[in-house]
């Protein structure tokens, strides 16, 4: 069943591509998406950085003299780097979205099969629970979120680090995965987005999107460090394709700044997109 089940996706692909080619071109942008706002998401365009700890209030307080103002937390997931997260609370939610800042809830589950990061291969999602392991991953990051006070309309990010989309039987697999979780997290009124290197995870997204998989992100953070911020420019993504403000660039990754006196290991990002609704 799995083995058919990837042969005809793999004709769909084709299918798709060639049937485009022929009836719009290859230049021919997609049709843009609903803008977000229509169903309670809250935009930020502007700055952000994501960091492995959620910070300190008082380095979140320093920090409001930067040119940042939204912020990726690591809400939860088995896979995610930091998982003792010691100031994460509803308190520290309320804390800094009171200074200003904006939220950007990750989550960094099951990992594919594939994946590059060897650190990353003990949490391999099954390829016989690919499914289900996503559906419940994404009840989970519901979980996370709604304790630490974020509403539905809040996005939730799904984190899959770079992996072989090359390896077709592998990214079947992932890609199973990533539907179950983004149904679950749309079931329950959440906002499912998606963070991957752009020449494999987002790449790949983009092809099941071109040959009219369901259950997609809604959301897409990319990373491509090539320190020029850029959300509408990205190559791996047709111009109307997650858009209006469904759009994240990770521009550089790993760099040390300091800000009123408080020094963090941070990626910086472009954010058009949504952000966490605190209640």
């Amino acid at each position: 069943m799995r083995h058919k089940r990837h042969m005809m996706r793999r004709f769909v692909v084709f299918f798709s591509a060639f049937a485009s080619l022929l009836v719009v071109g290859p230049t021919t942008p997609a049709h843009a998406d609903q803008d977000p706002r229509l169903g309670g998401a809250q935009i930020f365009t502007g700055r952000g950085f994501d960091t492995c700890q959620a910070p300190s209030l008082g380095t979140m307080a320093a920090w409001t003299d930067s040119p940042y103002r939204a912020v990726g937390v690591y809400i939860g997931g088995r896979g995610r780097a930091c998982p003792d997260q010691h100031h994460l609370t509803p308190d520290w939610v309320r804390g800094v979205t009171d200074m200003g800042w904006n939220l950007l809830p990750l989550y960094v589950g099951s990992q594919s099969p594939c994946v590059h990061s060897d650190r990353k291969r003990r949490y391999a999602i099954d390829p016989d629970r690919a499914w289900r392991m996503g559906v419940a991953e994404g009840r989970d990051a519901v979980r996370q979120a709604e304790e630490l006070g974020m509403l539905p309309a809040s996005p939730l990010y799904l984190d899959m680090e770079a992996y072989d989309r090359k390896d077709a039987r592998c990214a079947d697999v992932t890609l199973t995965f990533v539907q179950g979780w983004n149904r679950e997290v749309s079931r329950h009124g959440y906002l499912p987005g998606f963070y991957s290197s752009a020449g494999s995870g987002v790449t790949h997204l983009q092809q099941a999107r071109d040959a009219g998989e369901r259950d997609l992100p809604e959301v897409m953070w990319f990373a491509r460090w090539n320190d020029r911020p850029d959300v509408a420019g990205e190559p791996t993504l047709s111009a109307g394709d997650w858009q209006p403000h469904r759009r994240i660039h990770q521009y550089r990754g790993n760099v040390k700044e300091t800000h009123g006196g408080r020094t963090v290991n941070i990626d910086r990002n472009l954010v058009d997109a949504p952000v966490a609704v605190i209640g």
